[in-house]
């Protein structure tokens, strides 16, 4: 099984869960140090890759191999208005929240239609349902990676492997509203990066097109936004949208 971007909690909280499950892992990010550090602790195989550079996506599928099951996790914020951006920035963007993904999905995905099994799951985030203020980018990157996602379940479920998309909501102690430090409107919950991991056990065990990792609060109003948007955007306004999503964008800048 192969997880990308195991260096970030949330990676890493997926990857305990996941060998807590009796899995066989292979851990991927930019950093070696800590990939070295979560494999000493729950053990796996190590294979440092920067998602952003296509040479070393090529060369990640290469070194891994054929395997059972991919996790699709590693991902940049992309918060903050789209002319804070340079076009480096962007790219790298893309290229880590889309088109590494799709690509793995394309080199992952033969062998797994060849034996008639297999499974990949994407982490997207319910900002791939829902566009608010400051997150252009990053929903523009969840809309697609969600779109795909569900497009590429139809293509391949029918010949036995499982595609599947699990959109956290907001994630405390772990991920990017946990690095960005901004702070939620009362009312407002949050769950876990261990609720997340749970997700993608259950998105794997029971072969789950989607699953939203939020308080029920949250889901109601995410339903209500992909219904009525311009209503909900309102709404969200007046309980301090703009607000949270500039913290959130500034506190999350530095990882463009």
């Amino acid at each position: 099984m192969l997880i990308t971007g195991a260096t970030g909690g949330l990676g890493q909280a997926i990857a305990r869960r996941l060998r807590a499950e009796g899995a066989e892992l292979i851990l991927t990010g930019r950093r070696a140090e800590v990939l070295e550090g979560l494999a000493g602790e729950i053990g796996g195989r190590v294979i440092a890759a920067d998602l952003a550079d296509a040479a070393d996506v090529e060369r990640l599928a290469k070194e891994t191999g054929d395997v059972d099951i991919v996790v699709a996790n590693a991902a940049l914020p992309g918060g903050g208005v789209l002319e804070s951006y340079t076009t480096g920035e962007i790219d790298r963007a893309l290229d880590i929240n889309l088109r590494a993904p799709i690509v793995l999905s394309r080199v992952f995905g033969e062998p797994m239609l060849a034996r008639g099994s297999g499974h990949i799951v994407f982490i997207s985030s319910l900002s791939g349902k829902v566009a608010g203020p400051a997150s252009s980018l990053y929903s523009a990157t969840k809309f697609g990676l969600r779109g795909f996602a569900l497009g590429l379940r139809e293509d391949w479920n029918p010949r036995g492997v499982g595609v599947s998309s699990v959109n956290p909501g907001f994630i405390r102690d772990a991920g990017m509203f946990a690095d960005g430090g901004a702070q939620l409107p009362p009312g407002v919950g949050t769950r876990t990066p261990e609720d997340v991991a749970a997700a993608v056990v259950r998105a794997i065990r029971d072969n789950k097109a989607e699953i939203d990792v939020a308080p029920p609060a949250l889901k109601a109003s995410t339903l209500f936004a992909t219904i009525a948007p311009q209503t909900a955007a309102r709404v969200a306004r007046r309980l301090g949208s703009d607000r949270l999503a500039h913290q959130m964008a500034e506190g999350q800048r530095h990882n463009r």
